[in-house]
């Protein structure tokens, strides 16, 4: 059974979940720093780019299965209309002050 985003235990991780799931683009970016840096299979790539091509024109969808490290980093069932559904493993590092995500990296689990 999934987790819902609002019951994950890092409250800006579940919001950025929640803003994948509601396919809401700005809540996305709200949560993020302005200089955020991503990777997918442990190679960075453009933030912005992958975002719209892997999440929000491709319908991106996360079912967060279990979560650990204080909730920064989880094990997500992802699908978006591109690859179907997938196992992926998702860790994000939170900015000084704790408001907002500054980078996260994704990948096959």
């Amino acid at each position: 059974m999934a987790i819902a985003p609002a019951r994950l235990s890092d409250p800006v991780v579940g919001a950025l979940v929640a803003a994948v799931n509601a396919h809401d683009k700005d809540a996305f970016l709200a949560v993020l720093t302005a200089d955020a840096t991503m990777s997918d299979d442990g190679s960075d790539r453009d933030l912005h780019d992958w975002i719209d091509r892997e999440i929000f024109d491709s319908g991106g969808h996360m079912d967060v299965q279990s979560e650990s490290d204080g909730g920064r980093t989880l094990l997500v069932t992802y699908r978006n209309d591109t690859w179907g559904e997938m196992r992926t493993t998702w860790r994000f590092v939170i900015a000084p002050g704790g408001g907002r995500i500054s980078r996260f990296e994704t990948g096959q689990a």
